[in-house]
Formats: structure tokens, sequence, C-alpha cells
């Protein structure tokens, strides 16, 4: 069986930025109030023309130009999203088309901000079994569409961009082992109640404004930590590498307390944890590449180490995953084009 490895990564976020001091003007918050609670200061808003897929495609293009590959050798595209453009047609489908990767297969992965890991320990399985010889995995999340602007619980978190990463083969494999769990009965505690088959839209489900994301912030905390402090754990005991070998740990950027707390329980610092959330705010599926992009950006990555990489949210599901980063993804970075 043959290894696999990330070799590039491209992200793309939209040109509007709203601070803390915007929203001020929009619902009763303060910049003081957003940042003790969360730790965002600062978020991307696509503009009414961009969609999840012109998002998306814009992260392929820069994922592919990093690496200097192009569409034509690619053979697997997965894109994982909260909201496709539209309800019947994969957006990786439309990347697909948009790229010109004329013999790659597409599908969407929906498992919310786990999704990328969902996504590429999908993609590495297709790759080691010599199915395909490379994907190109994107998260893509245009929320504000589907953000209640007059609730000030929500609308103060989400924010839109994307986010792609490029897997090859490998003679060596820097995918070291996941672990993936997931817990409907937590379903609730964040969604979008009406829109699909069980609640279709009507005038009522207009008037109650339940086309937009609903979440019990305190329960889904009280959830989820533990959740990802075992998964975590398990990760490493799987794979038999410790916490102390790990360079650095890259979350879901949820919320700055959600951080704070996996580093508590798991008794290190919160400097093993990556954190971007103060300038994007919550991304779902994409924080996780563009923190992995700053961290690699920051130099907090530096040649073969281990990371982890940790999803949670909707579903409930969580997703954990150790890899190592070679010289090749390092550089899709340092020699980006300005």
């Amino acid at each position: 069986m043959q290894g696999v490895k990330i070799t590039s990564i491209g992200t793309y976020h939209p040109e509007r930025k709203l601070t803390n001091a915007d929203l001020e003007k929009m619902v009763d918050t303060s910049d003081e109030w957003i940042v003790t609670r969360t730790g965002i200061k600062e978020r991307y808003i696509a503009s009414e023309e961009e969609c999840t897929s012109s998002m998306a495609l814009s992260a392929a293009k820069r994922a592919l130009g990093n690496r200097g590959m192009s569409a034509e050798e690619i053979d697997l595209i997965i894109v994982t999203t909260l909201m496709p453009d539209q309800p019947t047609i994969s957006v990786a489908c439309t990347v697909q088309h948009l790229l010109g990767a004329k013999k790659a297969c597409a599908f969407d992965i929906s498992v919310a901000c786990s999704g990328f890991i969902y996504a590429i320990e999908t993609a590495a399985q297709f790759i080691k079994n010599g199915v395909f010889s490379n994907a190109l995995i994107i998260g893509s999340e245009l929320i504000s569409k589907i953000t209640d602007w007059e609730d000030r619980s929500t609308c103060v978190l989400f924010g839109d961009a994307a986010g792609a990463v490029i897997l090859e083969a490998s003679e060596v494999d820097y995918f070291h082992g996941s672990t993936m769990k997931a817990d409907g009965s937590g379903a609730d505690i964040l969604n979008i109640p009406a829109g699909g088959t069980k609640q279709p839209p009507s005038v009522e489900t207009v008037e109650n404004r339940q086309h937009y994301i609903k979440m019990q912030g305190m329960q889904l905390f009280e959830t989820v930590v533990p959740l990802v402090t075992d998964i975590i754990k398990e990760t490493c005991k799987k794979t038999n590498i410790s916490l102390d070998e790990i360079e650095v740990i890259i979350p879901h950027q949820a919320n700055i307390h959600f951080i704070n707390e996996f580093a508590f329980n798991l008794d290190v610092s919160t400097d093993k944890f990556m954190s971007n959330i103060h300038k994007f705010g919550n991304t779902s599926s994409a924080s996780i590449p563009l923190a992995l992009y700053d961290a690699l950006k920051e130099g907090r990555i530096q040649g073969d180490c281990y990371i982890m990489l940790v999803g949670f949210g909707g579903g409930l599901a969580c997703a954990a995953n150790i890899i190592r980063v070679d010289e090749a993804l390092i550089n899709s970075v340092s020699s980006e084009a300005v």
C-alpha cells in the first residue's frame, strides 16, 4: 500500500471585512462583548455575486498554482460545505467543470465543521489503495447568507472563506492515523431547522426565521469539550505519538474558549494550539485549512514534524488526525506569489 502526503495549500477570503465595530452598528453588541466571549475581532463577508463554488474555485486555483499543477492532472475533487450553491448539484462537480479538471471524479461531503478532516481522510484512503494518485480537497463556507443578522448570539461568530489542499501519493506515508466519531443525539444543538425534507420551505418557516443557523452555545461547549479531549487522547494512543511529539495542534476555529479548555483538559500550554479566529471568525470546514496555512506562513511548522488536525461541530461529529508535514507543503506557502 502506498503512502500519501499533503503537497500544497491555497486559501481565499472575500474582500469585505466586517469588524466588531461594524457589528455594533447592526445589533446590540460591543467589541468588548464579542472579544471576551469568542476571541473574534473581525471576519470576511462574501459579496452578493459570490457563492460557495466561486470561493472554492479561488482556493483551488491557488493550491494548484502553488504546486505548479494543472487541473487536468487532478484525479479526485472533494468539497466539504454546509451550504452548496444548489441542493441538487455537488459543489465539487461545479468546481470540476470550472477548473477544467476533465478526468476528475467529484463529490461533496457534508459533516459541517469536521468536514475537512473527513474529506482528507477519505481521499487518503483512495490514494493509499491505488484508486487515485492525487486529490484536491476544498473546504468552502459561505455562512453569511444563512446567518440571522438580527440574532446577536450567532451573527458575531461566522465568516466566509475557503481553503484547499492537494494530496498526492508518496513512497513514505505522512498520514499516521485518525479518529472519527459522531453522535446524532446532539444534532439539535447546532442546526438550520428548515429548508430540507423535514421542514420544507414555506411562508411560515421564512417568517419564523428557520432558514438560519440556530445554536445552543453553552450546551455545545459542554458537549464538545470532553468529546474532543477524548478524541485527541485516543488519536495519540492509536498512533503511538505523544502530545509532546506534536509540533502544533490545529483545531476548528469555533471559539477561543473551546481551544483554551482543550489545552487545560490536556494539561498542555495554549501555545500548542494554533488560533487565527480573531481574523476570520468561525468559517466551519474552511477554518482548519485557513489555520494550517497561517501556521505555515508564520513559521510555526518547520521541516519534517507532526501536526494534529481536530474538527468538531454540527452533527454532532468530530474528527482528529495526525500527519507529518514535508518540504513540499512548506514550499507551497513560502513560494506563493503575492
